[in-house]
């Protein structure tokens, strides 16, 4: 699936992430609003050539940074290695 989309010679899969819109206590909302000013979760997915996901990191607040998602889902592969 994702082999037609170029040169992907060495390539896993893609990674993304999206924002969810959350309901969350009153006292969660600063925490969960997002840089659009929504309540949401931060969810990040990885996929294979196929378009499966194999990896799926939701729970983090909507202000979390794409990167300090990224580095928590490296953290918690306990191998190392990514997910194919």
């Amino acid at each position: 699936m994702l082999e037609t989309a170029g040169d992907c010679e060495g390539c896993l899969g893609a990674l993304d992430g999206t924002l969810i819109e959350v309901r969350v206590p009153d006292s969660d909302k600063g925490r969960y609003r997002n840089r659009r000013g929504q309540i949401s979760t931060n969810v990040l997915g990885l996929c294979n050539l196929e378009g499966m996901f194999t990896y799926v990191l939701s729970g983090w607040e909507g202000s979390a940074a794409d990167g300090r998602v990224l580095r928590d889902a490296v953290h918690r592969l306990a191998d190392g290695k990514v997910p194919t």
